[in-house]
C-alpha cells in the first residue's frame, strides 16, 4: 500500500529537518469541513495515515501562512487559532513595482492610461467582482501582445467596455453591468430631437 501513497505538502513539511514555511492557498476554496479537519493537525503537529498504520509528527513546527479571499466564512474554531492579517489592495504606485516584475519596459504613457482605466473599472459601483492583481497583469499581457497603445485605450474611453475587457471582467452580470453604461453614455451624448 505504502507504494501508492503521495506524500503532499503537508507530509513534505512535517518531515523536512530544518525550519520551512506551508503556504495553504486560498482555504476558502476548499470543501467546508477541510479547515476543521485541519485544525487538529496543526495543533498536534501530527496526522495518522490510516492506509500504513504510521503517524507522522512534525520535529520542527514549520510556519504555516493560509490564504483567504473570503469568499466564504471560515469556521470560528479555526479563525480563534490564526493569526489575522489583512493584505489591502495595492495603490498604483505599488501596482507599478509589481506590473514592472511581471512586465518590464511597458511604456510609461501605456501604463498610465491602462492603470487609470482598471483604476476607474475597480471603482464603478455594482461591481460585483472588481479585477484584481492578476486580472491587471493578464490585461496588460493582452494589450502588450496586440500592440495597442495608450491612444488606443484614450480613444476607447468613451465607451464604458476597455478594449480586451475579458481580462478584466470575469464575471456575466459585470459585463452586462458596464454595458448598460456604455448604452447611457453614448444616449446621454446623443442630442434629442
Amino acid at each position: 500500500m505504502r507504494n501508492y501513497i503521495r506524500k503532499g505538502k503537508l507530509w513534505e513539511a512535517f518531515v523536512h529537518s530544518g525550519k520551512c514555511v506551508l503556504l495553504i492557498d486560498e482555504i476558502d476554496k476548499a470543501d467546508i469541513e477541510f479547515p476543521n479537519d485541519l485544525l487538529q493537525e496543526l495543533d498536534r503537529m501530527e496526522f495518522h495515515v490510516y492506509e500504513t498504520g504510521e503517524t507522522i509528527r512534525a520535529e520542527i513546527r514549520p510556519i504555516v501562512i493560509i490564504t483567504s479571499n473570503n469568499e466564504k466564512e471560515l469556521p470560528d474554531a479555526f479563525l480563534r487559532r490564526c493569526f489575522f492579517h489583512y493584505i489591502r489592495f495595492p495603490d498604483a504606485d505599488t501596482l507599478k513595482q509589481i506590473i514592472d516584475v511581471h512586465h518590464p519596459g511597458i511604456k510609461a504613457d501605456l501604463l498610465a492610461t491602462a492603470l487609470t482605466r482598471f483604476f476607474d473599472i475597480r471603482e464603478t459601483p455594482g461591481l460585483k467582482k472588481k479585477p484584481s492583481t492578476s486580472e491587471v497583469l493578464d490585461w496588460l499581457k493582452l494589450l502588450l501582445a496586440e500592440d495597442l497603445s495608450a491612444d488606443d485605450l484614450r480613444a476607447d474611453a468613451a465607451s464604458a467596455l476597455p478594449k480586451l475587457h475579458g481580462a478584466l471582467l470575469k464575471n456575466e452580470q459585470d459585463v452586462q453591468l458596464f454595458e448598460r453604461l456604455a448604452f447611457m453614455s453614448r444616449r446621454e451624448g446623443t442630442p434629442r430631437r
